[in-house]
């Protein structure tokens, strides 16, 4: 083989980055010989990931409940490294902020025109009887979307709406833990006790989600916008991205659920609790909890019927 000059000029680059590290380029070369080539089943680790849903039950629709969640997860994943992405970059600007927060509009885009796999992919008997065989587990306990949440926004925007004037944003993150919003859709109403589902949870993941939000500070989008210019922060765009990421991920993914609840959990004389008993009938609904992450971006009346024109785009679709 010819050495071109493009190939030399390769040679020399590569030497230079592996002798800054005090490594030897020939060492390296010498290993390439036994390297294998890259395939697609093992670079995206194939075999693993289709050994990775365990059914409990043998109801075949089980199967579409685990993927889908699994996908979900993976969704999360993405999103939180655009987040975290925003938060670490010094010199923000206008074009990085749009561009990523897009992405994170996307993945949620994406996971909320595919829910109809949700709503309509499973057998209704199925589900109701394979669901108890899950106890007490739920998608109630995604640590990944509470921590897009944490990432999203000033924690006090978090905290349970009846309980925020209590609070400012000089306080604890651990004091307005204890009164974060979706602890009420995980505690028994008449008796005020936890659910097993939500005591399972803090114990896993309270301390990392106050660690999180520390963190969050000065990090989260909110946070991040606020460091544009005041040009930037006025740009339309900009506007746009938030109040879309705002609505998908308060608003079009939660009723999303509340949809798939309705048709897998509602009954004409008493509604099914969901798996891990939490209260689907008040934790989904937008409008019960008012969980709005930038609130000076939408008129008093958007922040009245929040969560209302999707009911009514739902409704209309539907007639």
């Amino acid at each position: 083989m010819e050495i071109t000059p493009e190939l030399h000029e390769k040679l020399t680059q590569l030497n230079t980055k592996y002798a800054s590290l005090g490594e030897n380029l020939n060492a390296y070369l010498g290993g390439l010989l036994h390297t294998d080539v890259t395939t697609y089943w093992d670079y995206i680790q194939l075999d693993t990931l289709l050994t990775l849903q365990k059914p409990k039950t043998s109801f075949p629709d089980e199967v579409v409940f685990i993927m889908y969640h699994q996908i979900t997860e993976l969704y999360f994943k993405l999103a939180i490294r655009e987040f975290e992405q925003i938060g670490a970059k010094t010199d923000l600007t206008k074009a990085f902020f749009i561009s990523r927060v897009t992405r994170i509009n996307r993945y949620f885009d994406a996971l909320i025109k595919s829910f109809e796999i949700m709503i309509q992919g499973m057998d209704r008997e199925e589900f109701l009887q394979f669901r108890m065989a899950l106890l007490p587990a739920s998608g109630f306990q995604s640590a990944q979307y509470r921590e897009i949440e944490i990432f999203s926004t000033d924690f006090l925007n978090l905290v349970a709406k009846d309980k925020r004037t209590q609070f400012t944003s000089s306080n604890t993150i651990s004091e307005m833990f204890e009164y974060i919003y979706w602890k009420d859709g995980a505690t028994e109403e008449a008796t005020g006790k936890k659910t097993l589902t939500l005591v399972q949870f803090e114990e896993k993941y309270k301390e990392a989600f106050i660690a999180l939000g520390e963190k969050c500070r000065t990090k989260n989008l909110w946070q991040s916008y606020l460091r544009l210019s005041e040009e930037d922060q006025a740009d339309e765009s900009v506007l746009k991205v938030l109040r879309e990421n705002d609505t998908n991920v308060n608003v079009n993914w939660p009723l999303a659920h509340y949809k798939s609840a309705v048709r897998y959990l509602s009954r004409d004389t008493e509604d099914v609790a969901a798996t891990g008993g939490t209260n689907w009938q008040k934790y989904l609904p937008p409008r019960f909890q008012k969980r709005i992450f930038y609130p000076t971006l939408w008129t008093k009346d958007e922040i009245e019927n929040w969560g209302k024109a999707w009911v009514e785009t739902t409704l209309k679709s539907a007639n």
